[in-house]
């Protein structure tokens, strides 16, 4: 009996070794999302900021509150 209570002690360590291996390679696999979406988001962001650039060149408008005149408020 004693024999069977240390294997089970064992088995019982190996089994939440592995459930927290698991747990970990989870945060791990959902940060790495997060970190692909985020950067996604930021490319797009910038994307829509050079279209903004490119429209506004077209037809001559001056992007407000920048420069000087920011400053000087």
């Amino acid at each position: 009996m004693n024999d069977l209570s240390k294997f089970c002690t064992i088995e019982m360590r190996r089994e939440e070794k592995r459930r927290e291996e698991k747990r970990r390679e989870e945060k791990r696999r959902r940060e790495e999302k997060r970190r692909r979406e985020e950067k996604r988001r930021e490319e797009k962001r910038r994307e829509e900021k050079r279209r903004e650039e490119k429209r506004r060149g077209e037809k001559g408008e001056k992007r407000e509150g920048k420069g000087k005149e920011k400053r000087d408020l």
